[in-house]
């Protein structure tokens, strides 16, 4: 509610900031590169990777360098790791789940979910996004069997380079709120878990664009997921 009330008022400012934005940031491709394949040796473990444009690998040029190439690199030491990767730049909590709708029921032992800055940019509130994911978790659960799902804290939009004020301000305030909810009832799921990746979000360690992880930042996710993924799984 207060977030809709800001809008209203600061709408004369917002939204042309947002038009600005949208036509003026460089549209970085999706990371070149396989989105299934089998690799490692050790414990075998099915994962299951989904979400928008940072789980493609949008700021990096292969999916190597993305999060998949990431922590399958630092897992395939002590694991045989069968992974595929559902991701596309822009899409929606909503549309994530109408998408997961339409595929094969399958077992993954693990689900990694990147998703929630277009929710963000759209007019949700927070109430009605942890809907969203509550309805998402529950259909992991039944078409997936996962035993353990780990998600992605929405980055901190207010060090996102390619936002000006008050529009950064403003969606960074914004995430913060979704956050603090996702937080919350995570922390009563006994098969979910909850990452960050906030204090390594450099803003000189992001994409060309501004809006998207480099590199360094997809490397630490990568690491972030990893260290949860062993702490059960080991």
């Amino acid at each position: 509610m207060l977030h809709q009330l800001v809008l209203l008022l600061m709408a004369p400012v917002l939204l042309p900031q947002g038009i600005f934005i949208r036509k003026s940031t460089p549209r970085l491709k999706e990371a070149a590169g396989p989105r299934y394949g089998i690799e490692g040796q050790g414990k075998p473990l099915r994962l299951l990777l989904i979400g928008d444009s940072a789980a493609a690998g949008v700021g990096v040029e292969h999916q190597s360098q993305a999060l998949s190439g990431q922590l399958i690199s630092t897992l395939c030491d002590q694991f045989r790791i069968d992974w595929q990767l559902i991701a596309k730049t822009g899409v929606t909590t909503k549309e994530v789940w109408r998408k997961l709708s339409d595929h094969p029921k399958q077992d993954y032992d693990i689900v990694i979910v990147s998703l929630g800055v277009n929710d963000v940019t759209t007019q949700l509130s927070s109430s009605e996004w942890m809907k969203l994911q509550k309805r998402l978790v529950a259909q992991l659960r039944d078409c997936f069997s996962c035993q353990q799902i780990i998600l992605t804290k929405i980055p901190p939009m207010d060090k996102f380079p390619a936002l000006p004020n008050p529009l950064r301000w403003y969606l960074g305030s914004k995430a913060k709120a979704f956050n603090r909810k996702l937080e919350r009832w995570v922390s009563t799921q006994s098969d979910c878990e909850i990452i960050t990746i906030e204090h390594q979000l450099d803003p000189d360690q992001m994409a060309s664009d501004g809006f998207h992880p480099g590199p360094e930042i997809y490397q630490y996710w990568g690491n972030a997921v990893a260290l949860v993924i062993r702490a059960r799984w080991l």
